[in-house]
């Protein structure tokens, strides 16, 4: 663990940041070797897009804003979970949360999309159940924002995003990831939404 951060943590945001970049800023096939294209899933088993995909990302932007809401969320849970809990979890999140869009893409032959939205959306709402009274801080905003404040925002703009098709970015994932993050902990510890309730 350094300051706290577990293994399972650094070696997902390592195994996102270097190929995001990579595949960003001087080899770009990275990226199409990476797209999840759901028309082609079955048609040509392209199977390992649904992993691969959540590891590599379209955008700067959308590159910081996942490993900024990771850095945030992902630690605390990793500590509730253990290290090959969480790890597990993330996978099984990310291929999950690709459920939805490859059922409602399924037959579109132009539509890819990349990044770890799902997962590290699942990973956001499994960790607001366990600490709904966590704030996060973003600039320039000089107030720390609630937690669940923030995930909601993160749905709001992901419906507005996915309407008006923004980038190649999955963001009917972010959707199917918050059921995710919401089912594993209704069924692996059901007594946190006990405790959540406590609170409210």
């Amino acid at each position: 663990m350094l300051n706290g951060i577990g293994l399972g943590v650094i070696v997902i945001f390592l195994a996102t940041l270097i190929p995001s970049l990579l595949g960003l800023f001087g080899r770009p096939q990275i990226i199409d070797k990476c797209l999840f294209r759901p028309y082609w899933l079955l048609r040509r088993r392209e199977y390992s897009t649904v992993i691969t995909s959540g590891f590599v990302h379209a955008d700067g932007p959308h590159l910081f804003f996942n490993l900024m809401t990771f850095y945030f969320f992902a630690p605390g849970l990793e500590r509730v979970i253990g290290t090959i809990g969480f790890v597990v979890f993330y996978l099984v999140a990310l291929v999950l949360s690709h459920a939805g869009t490859w059922w409602k893409q399924r037959n579109n032959p132009n539509y890819a999309s990349l990044g770890a939205s799902g997962a590290i959306s699942a990973v956001l709402f499994a960790s607001i159940v366990y600490f709904p009274t966590q704030s996060l801080f973003i600039i320039p905003i000089p107030v720390p924002i609630p937690a669940p404040l923030f995930a909601v925002g993160y749905l709001a703009y992901s419906w507005y995003a996915s309407r008006n098709q923004i980038g190649r970015v999955n963001h009917d994932a972010h959707l199917g990831g918050a059921v995710v993050g919401l089912l594993y902990v209704a069924v692996f510890d059901p007594a946190a939404y006990g405790r959540l309730l406590s609170l409210l």
